[in-house]
């Protein structure tokens, strides 16, 4: 995860018990005028849920938020009770 653009990483939260289903996905492309783009989607499974998306001049900018979006996710045993795992296509 050095480089930018990035494979799609796709990742889910499921807590049958407990009603959890989460979903959380992230994409990384370049637009026409080479700034990177971040789209990060979330939401429960089943839902449209919701998408921001942000626009980096910088790679390393955007590398940096990347990576700490992924931090994030690792919080989510102590946050959800849950953790997230990739999905296996």
């Amino acid at each position: 995860m050095d480089t930018l653009p990035l494979d799609p990483i796709d990742l889910v939260a499921i807590d049958r018990s407990r009603n959890i289903r989460r979903r959380w996905s992230l994409v990384a492309s370049t637009d026409l005028f080479g700034h990177v783009l971040v789209e990060r989607r979330w939401g429960r499974i089943g839902t449209a849920g919701r998408a921001t998306v942000h626009s980096f001049a910088d790679p390393a900018a955007a590398l940096r938020h990347v990576r700490a979006q992924l931090a994030r996710r690792t919080t989510a045993p102590r946050r959800l009770g849950v953790a997230y795992r990739p999905v296996v296509l």
